[in-house]
């Protein structure tokens, strides 16, 4: 009797999106400081953008001026690229590949549109959309964020209304009511997704 060997899995890339203020950022911190942190690589954005008060380079984003930021446009080195609220944003292939080429989870957070290329130009990656409980509670988290003024939360609030009727285009959505539970939702959907057979991803 000859044993089948097990299907090696193959690394996902993860997508989180959804609208700005709605905590991307706070649940991926969570899911890469808990238990199974180790299997995951947070994706960096790069982006034109000034720091906000301890951001850090390398830690946070990829703090580029627009020189930069052009040539690696015109190396093609970014997986996608937006300019919103006037700022430049991409994701450099590069540490990406590099993870993946580990055999570690890459989670990407980015805004609806980057979401919407990368899923036309890679179909096998997995993408997830974080919504708030309310429009209410959301403005709540922008304001208690303390790094824009009036003029640009009531231009967030606006954007988000709209890209919260985009939900349905992505393969999960999840409600961000509290971060654990939403963090562990996540990651069932991540285990769940590692079972499926895909193609690897080539960039």
């Amino acid at each position: 009797m000859s044993l089948i060997p097990s299907r090696k899995a193959i690394p996902l890339l993860v997508v989180i999106t959804g609208p700005s203020g709605v905590g991307k950022t706070t649940v991926v911190d969570q899911i890469k400081n808990g238990p199974q942190g180790h299997r995951y690589h947070v994706a960096l954005t790069a982006t034109t953008r000034p720091p906000r008060e301890a951001e850090v380079d390398g830690v946070d984003y990829y703090f580029r001026d627009t020189r930069q930021f052009s040539r690696m446009l015109a190396q093609k080195e970014l997986m996608e690229n937006a300019t919103v609220y006037g700022h430049q944003y991409g994701v450099p292939k590069g540490p990406v590949r590099d993870a993946l080429g580990a055999e570690k989870d890459v989670l990407l957070r980015t805004d609806i549109q980057g979401a919407r290329y990368i899923k036309m130009k890679w179909p096998q990656i997995v993408t997830i959309f974080l919504t708030s409980p309310s429009a209410e509670e959301l403005s709540r988290r922008l304001e208690s964020r303390g790094t824009e003024d009036a003029r640009e939360i009531t231009a967030r609030l606006e954007m988000a209304s709209t890209e919260i009727a985009t939900a349905r285009e992505f393969d999960y959505q999840v409600i961000n009511d509290d971060v654990l539970r939403a963090a562990a939702e996540v990651e069932q959907i991540i285990a769940a997704e590692r079972s499926r057979s895909r193609e690897p991803l080539e960039l």
